[in-house]
Formats: C-alpha cells, sequence, structure tokens
C-alpha cells in the first residue's frame, strides 16, 4: 500500500494542536512559494512528488492522468457550486431529493460568532471549502472552545485551488457550517460510501470503513473496500487495504445507486458521497477529484479501466473559451 506524504504530514499534525498549527504554516507558506509556477509544471511535480510517477497530460490513458487534465481544463460553473458544501444543498434540492440531506443548524462566517452553548444536539463543525477538518461539538461535554476557533480560523484560510489546482474551489466563498450529527441505532458514527460515477452512471463503490473518529476526525488508517454496483467485492485495492472483516450490503442500497445517478449526471466524471443509517440514505457531498488525483489503483488494469470510463470528449465538460 502507497502511504502518501500528506497522510504522514497530517498523521503528525493530529497528534498535537502545536503539530497542527506548524502543519498549517508550513503548507500556507509553500502554497505561496509554488503559486508562481503554471498549472501544468505545478500538476506534474506534484504528482510526481506524491506518487512517484510522471503525469502524462497530453495524451492521458489512467484515471488519475484524466483527474489532472480534468482539473486544468474543465471550467463548469456547476463544479464550484457542487463542491461548495453548503450551496450544494440548494443543487441536492433542486435535484428532487431534499429528503436526504442532513438537516443543517447553522452557518457562521467567522469562527468567533459560534455559540458553542446554543447546541442542544450533537453538531459537527466544518468549512464549505474544506475537507478534514471537523469537529464534533457535544452538548454539555467539555471543549476547548479556543483550540477549537484557532484551528477554524486557519482552516477559513486555507486554498485548495492553490494546493492541489482544483479550480472548483477556486471561487467559493469560505463559511462554517453546523450539521446535524448522524448515528445508528447502536450510536456508531456512519460509513462512508463513496459512488465512482462516469457520465452519469455509478459503476464503483469506494466503501471507507471507521473513517471517523469520535471527535468528528479522520483516522488515516481506514480501510477501504471496492465493490461493484450489486455490492460484490472487486478485486482493485485503492491506496488503503481491504477490511478485514465482511460487510453486510445496506439495505436500500439500490436508493442509494439512483441518488448517486441523479445527482452525478451533469459530470462526466465525480464522486458522490452518501450514508446509510439504519435504511435511511443522506447526503455526504460531491467531489471531483478523488485523492485530489493521486492515487494507488491496483491491479494497474483497473487502473486504465476507470481511466477509460472517463470521456475527455464529452459535452458535459466545459473549456476555458466556454465550449
Amino acid at each position: 500500500m502507497l502511504v502518501r506524504i500528506k497522510d504522514k504530514l497530517k498523521n503528525w499534525a493530529s497528534k498535537s494542536e502545536f503539530g497542527y498549527m506548524m502543519f498549517q504554516r508550513i503548507r500556507n507558506t509553500f502554497v505561496k512559494l509554488m503559486s508562481l509556477r503554471s498549472d501544468e509544471k505545478y500538476a506534474k511535480w506534484f504528482y510526481k512528488t506524491y506518487t512517484g510517477k510522471t503525469l502524462h497530460l497530453d495524451s492521458p490513458v489512467y484515471f488519475d492522468e484524466k483527474l489532472w487534465w480534468l482539473k486544468l481544463n474543465n471550467r463548469d460553473s456547476l463544479l464550484t457550486r457542487c463542491s461548495d458544501k453548503y450551496l450544494v444543498r440548494d443543487y441536492v434540492k433542486e435535484c428532487g431529493l431534499e429528503d436526504i440531506l442532513i438537516p443543517e443548524v447553522a452557518v457562521y462566517q467567522r469562527p468567533e460568532d459560534i455559540d458553542f452553548s446554543a447546541f442542544k444536539e450533537e453538531v459537527i463543525l466544518k468549512c464549505n471549502h474544506g475537507s478534514g477538518e471537523n469537529f464534533l461539538i457535544k452538548p454539555n461535554a467539555p471543549i476547548n472552545k479556543k483550540a477549537i476557533i484557532k484551528k477554524l480560523r486557519y482552516a477559513l484560510k486555507q486554498k485548495y485551488y492553490l494546493i492541489s489546482r482544483e479550480w472548483n474551489y477556486k471561487n467559493i466563498k469560505p463559511c462554517i457550517i453546523a450539521d446535524k450529527v448522524i448515528r445508528d441505532k447502536a450510536g456508531k458514527l456512519p460509513l462512508d460510501y463513496k459512488f465512482m460515477c462516469f457520465d452519469g452512471e455509478p459503476k464503483l463503490l469506494f466503501l471507507d470503513l471507521e473513517l471517523l473518529k469520535d471527535d468528528g476526525s479522520y483516522d488515516n488508517t481506514y480501510p477501504r473496500n471496492i465493490y461493484d454496483m450489486d455490492f460484490n467485492l472487486l478485486p482493485v485495492h485503492e491506496t488503503r487495504a481491504n477490511a478485514p472483516y465482511k460487510v453486510k450490503k445496506p439495505e436500500n442500497f439500490d436508493i442509494m445507486v439512483e441518488a448517486a445517478r441523479i445527482l452525478s449526471k451533469p459530470f462526466a466524471h465525480c464522486r458522490v458521497d452518501l450514508y446509510n443509517m439504519d435504511g435511511k440514505v443522506y447526503f455526504g457531498e460531491i467531489t471531483f477529484y478523488h485523492g485530489g488525483g493521486c492515487n494507488d489503483i491496483q491491479p494497474e488494469e483497473w487502473d486504465r479501466k476507470m481511466g477509460d470510463w472517463i470521456d475527455l470528449n464529452s459535452p458535459k465538460i466545459v473549456r476555458e473559451d466556454g465550449k
């Protein structure tokens, strides 16, 4: 299994508040220095650094190569709207799927505006333009408000467009959202069902198990199983190992597949994340560049097959000139 540089850094940063703040400062400084590079040069350097492989953009074949091509060429404004964890809720409603939205508790422009005492139920705080900086707040439970506010302040300043050249994040206006925490009947946090969709059709399910810790943060050691749309476990690995136990097909799995199909319809490729709590389906997010385009898909034939499923001549791709 490929252990990526960013996982090592995040693991170091997660061990202490000091490590987290140093990680943020180092990354922000580095991003500013690297922002002078052209997108293409940066992409090739970034991909080589993270994977050890050469990125071919002139004639992309593999999955990651096509993700990077899309990063540098697809300028559909709907990508920005659906990458915004706040605005995407309206898109889900327009698709007729309002019933799968997790209840929203509040929206804040600044972390200093958060009234922690006002939460009467479990909520998870996160930025609408970020990934991983989640804080689970339990009513009447002791929390380090100062540390959370400080981390959210840094999180609001993150520029994912510069970090991995994901154009869809460039024009998102950052804010903080508080969503209700969903748990199953046993009180467990949800598994993460990531549907890999190609031209509006779900073809693979990346099921992340034990992803969320009880405090809402990510566990970087979580396993990942890959299934087809009949929930058959496939002999495919993507960066992570399979879970050492069998996973039961969830109730209403067909409802999840159909929701992913509807939400992914306008896009040449995207990943639709859903949850399933005791048969009730919930929407997570829509992601356009899985793993930032730095994945280790084995065996290689599946890497190529996933690449084949992305049509770079699709009319759903909007180029810089609007064509």
